[in-house]
């Protein structure tokens, strides 16, 4: 069995009571891993509270308190493909990740994880992802190194200051005449927990897509989101009727079934572009990665 040398964490999220044990919170949050797994675990003192106190079966649900875990995998799936480092210094690691590899452990992943893998290459044990994509994606992925600057490198994603440029392949013909959209709309968790949808509100997410050129049946955008929503870019695309290519969530949701490595999903996280907080020089970054264009 494959066990993490880090801990994981997830939130108790606000909801009505009567709040369920933390038990079958965990149960009902990862239902893959199973009671029987859950109990184990609290039954040696693997499942940790905020505090860094044991969980037991008597410990009381705390929404918006965390807790921690080490995952466990019995068989993980190696994913065929290699990362690229772009960039190193003493403050910020950049890195390409290929399709399927996840930014983080989770679910089925462990070890294949690009966290993982830039941490056993690198031997940079405090390497921290600065924000995410989503695995079946492929490309740009900016790590902090030094834990004094994270802070700061942190502000540049939550302050909208990066600019972030994406490439899509799409199946569906662009509308005729028309070659530029702005979405605007609000994006919300849907059903199952993992998967995102619109509803009436407040815009929270925003995205900017070009039509680059169509040839041979399929249509190469430009998508760069002003906003940085889960799934933000997948959505918008198939809600204007063109969904990106290979995409198993929108605009329908296909059976669980194990990854085709000859079907990636044809969105790349192409280049980024910053300017340093610590030495304030513009930074930009492109991978040499392309889609089966």
């Amino acid at each position: 069995m494959g066990i993490s040398p880090y801990r994981a964490k997830v939130t108790m999220p606000l909801m009505e009571k009567p709040y369920p044990s933390v038990l079958d919170f965990l149960v009902g949050r990862f239902p893959r891993v199973g009671r029987s797994c859950w109990e184990r675990r609290i039954a040696q003192g693997k499942v940790l509270g905020e505090d860094g106190t044991p969980i037991t079966s008597t410990t009381s649900y705390a929404p918006q308190k965390r807790i921690f875990y080490f995952r466990e995998l019995d068989d993980e799936r190696v994913i065929p493909f290699a990362e690229e480092i772009l960039f190193q210094n003493d403050e910020l690691l950049v890195a390409c990740k290929p399709h399927f590899l996840p930014v983080t452990p989770g679910g089925a992943y462990l070890d294949q994880s690009l966290l993982h893998r830039l941490r056993n290459s690198t031997g940079i044990h405090d390497l921290v992802p600065l924000h995410r994509i989503d695995r079946e994606t492929a490309g740009i992925v900016l790590f902090s190194v030094n834990p004094k600057t994270r802070g700061r490198y942190g502000g540049v994603f939550r302050d909208g200051s990066i600019e972030k440029s994406y490439e899509a392949l799409s199946a569906a013909p662009a509308e005729p005449g028309r070659g530029e959209w702005l979405v605007e709309n609000r994006l919300v968790h849907g059903e199952p927990w993992f998967t995102m949808r619109t509803e009436e509100g407040a815009p929270n997410a925003r995205s900017l897509i070009r039509l680059v050129e169509q040839k041979d049946g399929l249509a190469r955008f430009e998508l760069t989101p002003e906003t940085g929503k889960t799934h933000q870019l997948r959505v918008h695309m198939s809600g204007l009727g063109m969904p990106i290519l290979h995409d198993r969530l929108y605009p329908e949701l296909q059976a669980m079934r194990p990854d085709d490595f000859e079907r990636p999903l044809q969105l790349l996280a192409r280049r980024v572009r910053f300017r340093d907080p610590v030495t304030g020089r513009l930074m930009e970054f492109e991978t040499r990665r392309r889609l089966l264009w």
